[in-house]
């Protein structure tokens, strides 16, 4: 969407380079090693810029000093969802099941030390309750799961669980996040439903190999900013449940460095790392 926009405003043409694969860690090493003239580019993303550091014991960049942060784009949180069956209808009555029952409850992820693992572990950490960690190959084979009620529940993003719960399939129960979801206002944040501190999700950042000019950066950061707030640009944005941000470079560079701070911390405590 963004690269379209500055495709047209620019009269540049945009190549979108798709490179899958390690958790990110592929895509993010080529651009990491670009050329800092201004002309390659990387969507970061929470996986590659914390959570990857928070489990990874070694890396082939450095999430901090690789990269000049441009901004970022935008924040989707995470909504704890649940199947039908279970019989809880709030997240106060949800973790006193849990407490009466430990370890009888599970919590699917999209994979061992992924963004929806330590949000789940923070949630545990937080309620003092104990559920089993049940790790999947991506989102689509633990939603198949979910819904089948082979796992009980599990943190996702809202575009794949907000259909679902409208159409009765799933029961959601709270945001991750500290404000409510405009795709979802009717379900509250962890903290009106009193646990605060559960917050987590997935941001896409704009980042530039580092040694990249200040000027190249100013120009980018203002160039961005300006279409998150085009209203076709913020309407597409709410649908797919995300919320626009547009923050400033040492905005952005500060969020990541508390966010690997803040992961690294629940990695920590929840014993998770990746090989």
């Amino acid at each position: 969407m963004i690269a379209q926009q500055l495709g047209a405003n620019w009269g540049q043409n945009f190549v979108i380079d798709n490179r899958a694969g390690a958790s990110g860690i592929i895509g993010t090493e080529l651009a990491a090693k670009a050329v800092p003239d201004g002309y390659t580019l990387l969507l970061g993303t929470t996986g590659t810029h914390t959570t990857n550091p928070a489990v990874f014991k070694k890396l082939p960049y450095d999430p901090l000093g690789s990269f000049a942060p441009v901004t970022n784009l935008v924040d989707t949180p995470f909504m704890l969802v649940a199947h039908l069956s279970m019989p809880a209808t709030s997240v106060s009555e949800l973790v006193q099941l849990a407490r009466s029952k430990p370890r009888d409850f599970s919590y699917a992820s999209f994979g061992n030390g992924s963004s929806a693992h330590l949000v789940g572990e923070l949630f545990k950490i937080i309620a003092k309750i104990d559920l089993t960690h049940i790790p999947y190959k991506g989102g689509p084979s633990a939603m198949t799961d979910l819904l089948g009620g082979h796992v009980t529940m599990m943190f996702n993003s809202l575009p794949a669980v907000v259909p679902l719960i409208k159409a009765g399939r799933l029961r959601g129960f709270a945001i991750a996040s500290t404000r409510r979801a405009r795709s979802a206002p009717d379900i509250p944040t962890f903290a009106e439903a009193g646990f605060a501190g559960v917050e987590g999700g997935s941001w896409y950042g704009l980042f530039a190999p580092a040694g990249t000019s200040a000027p190249i950066i100013k120009k980018l950061h203002s160039e961005v900013a300006g279409l998150l707030k085009l209203p076709e640009i913020e309407k597409r944005l709410i649908i797919e449940g995300a919320d626009a941000i547009g923050n400033s470079p040492e905005q952005f560079a500060a969020q990541v460095k508390a966010d690997i701070v803040k992961w690294r911390g629940v990695a920590r405590d929840a014993g998770i790392q990746s090989e």
